[in-house]
């Protein structure tokens, strides 16, 4: 793995220059260009908003706590990172099979390809934080949230995150390869990992609620939870993960990104002559 990075990080301009000429490709049809990647997390959060904020805003307050008066900085927030991971995940899968011809031809590692669609999906979520910042903002201003140290908890977050998204990635687009099935299967993962996942509710709802023990400790498991927790301890010191939480979350992450790693290293002969 040490060789292999270092490999990929003297590679690092053909990833940057994948990634560039992916956004490139991505917009240059379209009129609104980037603002695409906001668009569509606002107008979730706007629905989301709407019947959970406004038709069950009485359900909704009452597990919320210090985020009740905030909620649409609480769905923004969260949203705006499942995005990454959604885009990320669905783009990575097809990252081989889509540019059979580019993997063929150009002498880098092959890792490069599903993490530029990472990378990508990331630059997408780091123009959407100004947006993000500003409405954090605007609530600051009215005392409704009292963001600190909680703060930090922003780098942490998405260090975490490309970290599992990396491993994700690696894994499923040498996976797809060889099974097909796979990008299907991973349509349906994704919408029940929205879900399974405290995006717009909080993680006390699911720990409150009458689910049966085992279950609580599955659902906890994914990390996922713990890092969607970091991002809404951003403005809401109270979400920030318990010690339990973080390190099933950061041991999890590191164990997915070794397995796609090793993985990918072991298919890639087989991957290449599929392709």
């Amino acid at each position: 793995m040490t060789s292999g990075v270092a490999a990929l990080w003297s590679h690092r301009n053909s990833l940057r220059i994948l990634v560039r000429r992916d956004l490139a490709v991505k917009y240059q049809q379209s009129v609104l260009g980037y603002f695409w990647s906001l668009i569509e997390p606002l107008g979730m959060g706007a629905i989301y908003w709407f019947v959970f904020g406004v038709l069950y805003s009485r359900d909704t307050g009452r597990h919320l706590g210090e985020a009740a008066g905030s909620y649409p900085l609480f769905l923004i927030t969260g949203i705006f990172a499942w995005m990454w991971t959604s885009s990320a995940l669905s783009e990575a899968t097809n990252a081989l099979t889509g540019q059979s011809r580019l993997i063929t031809t150009m002498n880098v590692p092959r890792q490069v390809f599903p993490i530029g669609r990472v990378t990508g999906r990331f630059a997408e979520y780091a123009a959407g934080l100004p947006i993000l910042i500003a409405i954090a903002v605007i609530y600051a201003v009215h005392g409704r949230i009292h963001p600190g140290w909680s703060l930090l908890s922003l780098p942490l977050a998405v260090a975490v995150q490309a970290v599992l998204l990396t491993g994700l990635a690696l894994l499923l687009s040498a996976w797809n390869v060889l099974m097909r099935d796979v990008e299907r299967l991973m349509r349906l993962i994704i919408r029940v990992l929205f879900y399974a996942t405290p995006i717009i509710y909080p993680l006390s709802l699911v720990r409150e609620s009458g689910l049966p023990g085992w279950l609580k400790v599955v659902y906890e498991l994914n990390p996922l939870v713990g890092i969607f927790q970091l991002h809404h301890a951003i403005w809401y010191p109270d979400e920030f993960p318990d010690a339990r939480l973080l390190a099933t979350t950061v041991v999890g992450s590191l164990l997915v990104f070794a397995a796609g790693w090793w993985s990918f290293r072991r298919l890639e002969p087989a991957v290449l002559k599929e392709l």
